[in-house]
């Protein structure tokens, strides 16, 4: 009976999180469009993706809540992620990890451009701690031996701190925002990836856990 409820409380716990690990991206995503369009003068060359969250108006309202809100829900994912992620130490600091870069993401949309220093700290922790969580992540597939999600994960990593890596070595582009979207659209895709697999893992488990026992 103990072993039934903790596995249905495990179950929810990955369904969930795995849920908002899909669909989060996909609200960010949406609000920040949102936000583009309503302010035309926005440049991806010139501009970062945080110059609209100062912009007066619907623009930051926009897109400050969607960086609020999306890094509230990715706290949910990263739960869950911890709880996917059990079966040694390393998997379980990359999930710690992962919700660090949810709590900046959440910072992002509290502390919006204007207020200095904590937004700047909040950006760079972000964009920061993502890829460092996939590369841990990375090191616990391989060792527990999901090498094509292992891969995955490492390239995602790469692609992650790509951008910003060429952006301080050659500076392509004269604004951030180009390389902030590179980067977000990197993580993005791991989560959703991620989310799905361990919506499937808590699906699975909620029906072995309801399924009658037999003596």
């Amino acid at each position: 009976m103990v072993k039934c409820l903790y596995e249905r409380r495990q179950s929810v716990w990955l369904t969930t999180g795995g849920g908002m690990g899909v669909l989060t991206p996909v609200f960010a995503f949406v609000l920040i469009s949102l936000s583009i369009l309503t302010y035309p003068q926005f440049s991806w060359t010139n501009n970062a993706l945080s110059d609209l969250g100062v912009v007066p108006g619907v623009t930051a309202t926009l897109f400050n809540f969607g960086l609020y809100a999306s890094g509230l829900s990715s706290l949910t994912f990263a739960i869950g992620l911890y709880k996917y992620l059990n079966k040694n130490i390393l998997g379980k600091i990359g999930a710690i990890v992962f919700f660090a870069a949810g709590l900046a993401l959440e910072g992002i949309g509290w502390a919006p451009e204007n207020i200095r220093p904590f937004h700047y700290i909040f950006s760079v922790a972000f964009f920061t701690l993502v890829p460092m969580a996939l590369l841990i992540i990375a090191g616990y597939l391989f060792i527990t031996r999901e090498k094509r999600l292992a891969e995955f994960t490492l390239l995602i990593a790469v692609l992650a701190a790509a951008p910003w890596v060429l952006y301080f070595l050659v500076q392509y582009v004269p604004g951030v925002a180009i390389p902030e979207l590179l980067s977000a659209l990197a993580g993005s895709a791991w989560t959703v990836v991620v989310g799905w697999r361990m919506y499937k893992a808590g699906s699975r488990m909620y029906k072995a856990a309801a399924q009658p026992k037999t003596p």
